[in-house]
Formats: structure tokens, sequence, C-alpha cells
């Protein structure tokens, strides 16, 4: 028995985005609220509040809004696929329709790197975006950096935000 198809958000895509933060698609929570990292085990925004001192406290509207403020966007490597349950690791492969990639890159001419949320981000757009179009992207830097999901417990909270914190550095660079 197969799960039913789902269907990611949107982009949050500020008009001058330089970063791009890709998921693989959202979890079950997120979908229901239609909110990225809906989780409230999700690290996420804790890490975007000490990386690029949002308020986490803020609701869901103006955390997207400092984010966009600061030049970031945030999406999801699939478009379309089919899921039981929230784990990456449950995706039916054979389902993915991955989200129009050249079409975020020419809204968005001044993208200078894209930061994979997870290893099964980064596998689903090698497989997706990077192995049919890589060409497009080699001007981009891309950022491995470990899954801010409650089931990754691989790493110390402390080890990833380490991991995150890079993006602070890199992000004022650009």
């Amino acid at each position: 028995m197969s799960a039913a198809p789902l269907t990611g958000l949107p982009p949050l895509e500020p008009a001058s985005a330089q970063l791009l933060i890709l998921g693989s698609m959202p979890g079950a929570a997120s979908l229901h609220a239609q909110q990225y990292y809906a989780h409230p085990r999700n690290l996420f925004w804790p890490f975007m509040a000490a990386v690029f001192g949002l308020a986490p406290e803020q609701p869901y509207p103006q955390r997207v809004q400092q984010l966009l403020a600061r030049n970031i966007a945030v999406w999801d490597v699939l478009q379309h696929c089919e899921r039981p349950g929230s784990l990456d690791s449950a995706i039916v492969r054979s389902s993915e329709t991955a989200n129009d990639f050249l079409a975020f890159l020419r809204r968005h001419p001044g993208l200078r790197a894209i930061a994979l949320n997870g290893r099964a981000a980064q596998a689903a757009f090698q497989r997706h975006v990077l192995k049919p179009h890589g060409a497009q992207f080699q001007h981009l830097e891309l950022l491995l950096l470990p899954s801010t999901s409650p089931a990754n417990a691989g790493l110390t909270v402390a080890a990833k935000l380490t991991q995150w914190a890079r993006l602070a550095a890199y992000h004022a660079s650009i």
C-alpha cells in the first residue's frame, strides 16, 4: 500500500536571495501547519536564532520576515513525493519530483550558496538537480550541514550548532 502523494511548501524567497537553505521534503507537522520546520523538536528555528540573531519566540510570519531580511531563502528539494510518516528514509524514490531550481536561479541571479539541511537533501539535490543540470549550478557553493530533524540523533545539539554556525561567517562574506 502506497502513501498518499505529498506536495511541499512554496519557497520562502526574498527578491535578493543570496543563500538558499534546502531540506528534502517537509515533515507531517510542517505540511499540516503549512510552515517550514514546524515540528517543535526540529532545531532549524533555534539554530537560525543562534546563527543569525533571529527572535525565536516570535510568531512564524515574523521569523520568516527576519530570514528574508537577511537575504536567506528556504525551500525543499522535492515538490512532490510519497512518504508514509515524516522520515526522509521513508520517501518512495520513484515518486520524487523536484522543485524547479532552474526557475529559482533565474529569479535569484544573486544567489551565491546553497546550504543542504542533511544528507537526504544532499542526495536528492544531487539526483534531481546537479546530475541533470550541474553546469548551471557550478558557480554556487554547496554546504552540507547536519540535519536539524529530531530524527538525526547521530550528533549532539552542540556539535550540530557548531557546524550550522559556519553559515554566519559565510553569510557575512557574501
